[in-house]
């Protein structure tokens, strides 16, 4: 996606994707500094897993609509972000859809999918009260996937920065990060050729994401699935384009761009709230704008 010469850089699986930081290779410290990013996306895949049953995640879902949950304070900022964008979205972004993605394939059943009471899709049930404890007013059952990847690469951005990297970039399977003194131009899928990049846009000291459905849609019961979902509808977005939004952190662009596959052009306001832009690449190959940054 970019290249920089003077970069080292180390790449990992992690989050559910391939995980690649560099940072500037002039520094003694660029070892040290790329360790230290690395250790701070794993400790988020191992707060919010979905998959992971010792996480926060696994912990909330089982225990939270029973009792208040004590959880840490990276998983109590990012459910309080998720709180802020569903309801400035509307319920457009919700993170109680795991069940729907359940039943579709895309996560792991729980008990076998044989449990007797079926969780709500209502993200308005999940309270988060002082001393990092959450609980759930009703059963529901939460994803923090559209949302945790970007969280992790700002954190993984912290600790470049907190060990002396003078430029550096994380990339979660596009969902990226950069910051230092040169912009980087970044590319994205073809829509008629997932193999081949399109040229997208240069960001400098920014994130830019992208959410898109080229290798996610199969079949379920007869008809198109993908995890992108419309919760207030309990439809899924299947359309064949490419959502990538700059935003200042990756955590606010990986959930806007679910805002934007969901919402469409009516997510422009959600977007200048966020000073962000998004840009959609049609099937055609073009690309459309919703401008929100001034």
């Amino acid at each position: 996606m970019m290249s920089r010469s003077s970069e080292l850089r180390r790449c990992r699986p992690l989050l559910g994707t391939f995980v690649e930081i560099g940072a500037d290779a002039g520094s003694q410290r660029a070892s040290a500094a790329i360790d230290a990013a690395f250790a701070a996306v794993e400790r988020v895949q191992r707060l919010m897993s979905f998959h992971d049953d010792a996480s926060d995640v696994a912990l909330l879902n089982r225990d939270a609509a029973h009792h208040a949950v004590e959880v840490a304070p990276w998983t109590c900022e990012v459910l309080r972000a998720a709180q802020l964008l569903h309801e400035a979205t509307g319920g457009a972004f919700d993170i109680t859809v795991a069940p729907r993605l359940q039943r579709w394939g895309y996560l792991p059943e729980a008990d076998g999918g044989r449990a007797l009471e079926k969780p709500a899709t209502d993200q308005s049930a999940i309270e988060v009260l002082a001393g990092n404890r959450v609980r759930f007013r009703r059963l529901v059952r939460i994803d923090l996937g559209g949302i945790a990847k970007g969280f992790a690469v700002d954190r993984a951005i912290d600790a470049l920065e907190a060990a002396g990297a003078s430029s550096g970039i994380v990339n979660a399977g596009g969902d990226l990060r950069v910051f230092g003194p040169s912009p980087s131009m970044i590319h994205v899928r073809d829509p008629r050729q997932p193999g081949r990049a399109l040229p997208l846009l240069e960001i400098d000291n920014a994130a830019l994401a992208t959410s898109a459905n080229y290798f996610a849609r199969r079949k379920w019961r007869g008809r198109w699935v993908s995890p992108v979902i419309d919760p207030r509808r309990g439809r899924s977005c299947t359309q064949a384009v490419s959502v990538s939004v700059r935003a200042a952190t990756c955590m606010a662009a990986d959930a806007l761009t679910k805002v934007v596959m969901v919402m469409g052009r009516r997510s422009a306001q959600i977007l200048r709230d966020h000073a962000a832009a998004a840009f959609l690449v049609t099937p055609n190959g073009g690309v459309l704008t919703t401008e929100g940054s001034g």
